[in-house]
């Protein structure tokens, strides 16, 4: 066992507690830091650990939970909110840096390696002499996949987790989705996992310090260095210039980072080498341990479906332990602000994250009666309560209220189709006979991407709640106008509504569609149109959710079968969930098209081997709408006058 070398010392004043989570004689303790502990992982890796204990007086005494909390962002940084919350609480907080990331030695492999370097860490805790044997998780995005990691090894020591829109199931959505590749990860992976600190007309990545070390750990030769953190002010270019060939960019100089993210973009098949990746809990349910888990995620985040519909909806279901559910306007991470995109909510929007977790831990590790086990398992944000003005800040006023709900989806929803029309009209009425729909897809002039469920997005999108409008500040924008003008936008929208429609839950289309194209690419989105105000004089096309199936996966996830013919398929496109009143007035809007770019890669059409295409077609696309072929979104509608849980 390592005992603990106070190489930090913080000493914290005392402060107030909540009740149950009081430190012992009524004070908060010190923080004892030990830095850059090399914990040895099953195959012998030294991973990088840092470890902050309560103490007095420079002393660790006693035993402590422990939280612990595995990144790939640098364990060197960001820690101050953790630490200082809950080391004078009475938890030992300890930091890794995954392997092959920072100060760890090893070799990164998105996820592969999470699980057992997690499980060989909770046991080299539980071994320690300030250690009472039990362990929470904490992190969010990447750092919320290594504790489904974990959780898929059985690690003894695991004893509650708290998973912050974590990523998982990424065959599935999310890196792979329904086909198509999710370019964010382009992002992520050429500014070496630095993806928010990069912005446009940057110097290297000198907007995000964590840039340098990155760059420093991830090249195969010290050198090259400096033309990795090139790379992320120069990812729009690349996009456009996709697809990605091995050795051909500055890429190769980081082989880790250039195999995986080729071969990422390479396999579309849904097949063993996702499913085994090592945070893919739907398909290892099995596997997944029986511990209380507080699932987190927002409406706008870009693994809310993962979250909500798969992990939760199924953990819920086949697991003894407490599974909770909360899900928030929020974009990723954005648990503690107010607003998505141009989309105000309001100020109860945002929550307390640390209080959220002290809570389930001390329930989970401490055994304190403070109730959460007998709250509503599901807690949701409704989203539009508000009047649309527009706020200070610019932003429209859409507000929204907290409820408590005792299942998800919810029980008492009315799944109801809206058929899309010849006319372009949306509504609960099936379609007559009519003449299909066509238009002309231009892999070459893609949809531009604005707002949706996006993340790690940096320089190429905008995220969250978005007008869907063209304007100077999206640079793949060529004129101010709505994207809805595109002709090969298909828009169906409702009448205005004459009253108040809430719709909470998971959103299918099913589409009617085909191309003379040997692959293509079909995208939805469901939009709220505002009507003209005061504030808003042209309205705005606020962006709900989006979607996309790639025609070679729409029979099989797992297996490519092109198209043979123009013919007439039902297409399944599921996109993120949601939980949001449409108000009186308001029309609901689907849009219809075959790119969204960057958000995912663009389809050629031309058949060839993904990320391997030399080639791009025009595809003529076509859209049914008839009794025989009634495409249709089907609305979670809640029906108005709540009834009480139960």
């Amino acid at each position: 066992m390592m005992p603990l070398r106070p190489a930090v010392l913080a000493l914290l004043a005392v402060i107030a507690l909540p009740a149950g989570s009081r430190a012992q004689e009524g004070t908060a303790y010190e923080v004892v830091a030990t830095r850059h502990v090399m914990v040895p992982s099953h195959d012998g890796v030294k991973l990088a650990t840092d470890i902050y204990a309560p103490g007095r007086g420079g002393t660790v005494t006693g035993k402590y939970p422990a939280i612990v909390e595995r990144t790939p962002y640098n364990k060197d940084s960001g820690a101050d909110a953790l630490v200082n919350y809950f080391v004078p609480r009475g938890y030992v907080v300890v930091r890794q840096d995954i392997r092959g990331r920072y100060r760890s030695e090893g070799q990164w492999r998105p996820l592969r390696d999470d699980g057992p370097d997690g499980a060989a860490l909770l046991a080299w805790i539980a071994a320690q002499p300030w250690s009472n044997g039990k362990v929470g998780t904490v992190g969010t995005s990447y750092a919320g996949a290594t504790q489904h990691a974990i959780a898929l090894t059985g690690a003894p020591a695991l004893t509650a987790m708290v998973p912050v829109d974590a990523m998982s199931n990424t065959g599935h959505y999310g890196v792979r989705h329904h086909g198509a590749f999710e370019l964010r990860w382009l992002n992520w992976v050429f500014t070496l996992g630095n993806a928010t600190g990069t912005r446009a007309g940057a110097t290297g990545l000198a907007s995000d310090p964590n840039a340098v070390p990155a760059a420093a750990r991830a090249a195969a030769s010290p050198e090259a260095a400096p033309a990795l953190q090139d790379l992320g002010t120069r990812v729009r270019e690349y996009a456009r210039a996709l697809p990605l060939r091995p050795g051909t960019t500055p890429l190769k100089h980081a082989p880790d980072y250039e195999g995986w993210l080729v071969e990422a973009m390479r396999h579309g098949d849904n097949d063993a080498w996702w499913r085994e990746m090592g945070a893919s809990v739907v398909d290892n349910l099995g596997k997944w341990q029986d511990v209380p888990a507080y699932h987190v995620t927002g409406w706008y985040d870009s693994w809310g479906t993962q979250v909500a519909n798969m992990n939760y909806a199924q953990l819920a279901k086949s697991k003894r332990s407490l599974q909770r559910l909360i899900v928030g306007p929020w974009t990723h991470g954005g648990q503690g602000v107010r607003y998505s995109g141009i989309a105000d909510f309001g100020p109860e929007a945002a929550i307390d994250m640390n209080a959220l977790r002290l809570r389930w831990f001390d329930k989970w590790m401490r055994g304190v009666d403070n109730g959460v086990d007998r709250e509503a398992p599901v807690r949701i944000f409704v989203m539009g309560a508000g009047d649309a003005r527009k706020t200070p800040e610019g932003r429209v006023f859409v507000g929204g209220t907290w409820r408590d709900e005792r299942e998800w989806p919810l029980a008492r929803t009315q799944y109801t189709p809206y058929y899309l029309h010849a006319d372009g009209r949306l509504s609960p009425q099936r379609p007559a006979p009519s003449a299909p729909t066509r238009y002309a897809f231009d892999p070459r002039n893609p949809v531009p991407t604005i707002g949706g469920n996006v993340s790690s997005e940096g320089i190429l999108m905008p995220r969250g709640a978005q007008d869907q409008r063209c304007s100077p500040e999206h640079w793949l924008c060529t004129n101010d106008l709505p994207l809805s003008a595109r002709s090969d936008v298909v828009v169906f929208q409702t009448a205005p509504l004459e009253r108040d429609m809430e719709v909470t839950g998971p959103l299918v289309v099913k589409l009617w569609a085909g191309s003379d194209a040997r692959d293509t690419d079909f995208t939805v989105k469901l939009v709220d149109v505002y009507p003209p105000s005061r504030d808003w004089p042209a309205g705005i096309d606020l962006i709900v959710a989006d979607g996309i199936v790639r025609a070679r996966y729409n029979t099989s996830a797992s297996r490519a079968t092109l198209l043979r013919d123009a013919g007439a398929r039902e297409y399944t496109i599921e996109t993120y969930p949601t939980s949001l009143v449409f108000r009186k007035g308001h029309r609901i809007r689907v849009d219809v098209s075959s790119s969204n770019f960057p958000r995912f890669d663009v389809n050629p059409n031309t058949g060839e081997p993904l990320n391997e295409q030399r080639r791009w077609a025009v595809a003529n696309n076509t859209i049914w709408h008839d009794p025989q072929h009634p495409s249709h979104i089907l609305l979670p509608v809640i029906p108005a006058g709540r009834p009480s849980p139960p």
